[in-house]
């Protein structure tokens, strides 16, 4: 029974932690997408802005294969990952942290699934200044699985230009960190750094198979000891 309740804390914990991060993730989208025209920025620090950008890849906006592709790879990782975290959140070999980290990772994964999926019949997507509009009478800018993910969290912490006579970048402007992302991509990114520095053994060591076959298996293995 103890067992049980911790496998059901664990589960609440994990579903909680997934359900903020997508409403969070989907409040600020929504808002940017409808307050901000394509490419607006708005300078909070020297060093952090929210810039309105949209893109068709992955995290960071990294782009791999086509649109569809991407979209149907998203929906596949974040299946196994569900059903990754459904096997394993009541097995005591899985730490808190470890779920977390794995928590993390779905809901930033699902959270850029919803753009993907649904943004292209959802929102409008006028040449600036204009603003997007949800649910446009004329229909969409794409089609379902051919949304554009919305990124705006910017944070340009230093710059610099190379001198002439460094070879390959010599005179070109660097600044660090370049990359526009939202908070999709920065939960999957802590999730991600977390279970490689703290949890990578884990990943290994947590079983695959079911808690009741599990608990069978060391039901037996305890019965073998007492005779």
């Amino acid at each position: 029974m103890n067992q049980n309740n911790t496998a059901h804390r664990r589960g609440l914990m994990v579903a909680i932690i997934v359900a903020i991060i997508l409403i969070a993730d989907q409040i600020l989208k929504i808002w940017v997408k409808t307050h901000f025209f394509l490419g607006e920025s708005f300078h909070i620090f020297s060093w952090f802005q929210l810039v309105f950008i949209q893109n068709n890849g992955m995290a960071f906006g990294w782009e791999i294969g086509s649109k569809l592709m991407l979209t149907i790879l998203r929906i596949i990782t974040v299946g196994f990952l569900i059903f990754y975290l459904f096997r394993t959140h009541a097995r005591k070999e899985a730490s808190t942290g470890y779920l977390m980290c794995l928590a993390l990772i779905v809901a930033g994964a699902a959270g850029n699934i919803i753009d993907c999926v649904f943004y292209g019949v959802v929102f409008s997507n006028p040449a600036p200044p204009a603003l997007a509009t949800m649910f446009p009478d004329g229909g969409g800018y794409g089609t379902l699985m051919h949304g554009l993910v919305v990124d705006m969290f910017y944070f340009p912490l230093c710059e610099w230009n190379w001198p002439d006579w460094m070879p390959w970048v010599g005179g070109e402007h660097f600044i660090f960190f370049r990359p526009v992302f939202n908070l999709a991509d920065a939960a999957i990114s802590v999730g991600m750094i977390a279970l490689v520095l703290f949890y990578s053994r884990q990943i290994s060591e947590v079983p695959w198979r079911k808690s009741s076959q599990l608990a069978a298996d060391d039901a037996m293995h305890d019965n073998g000891k007492s005779s």
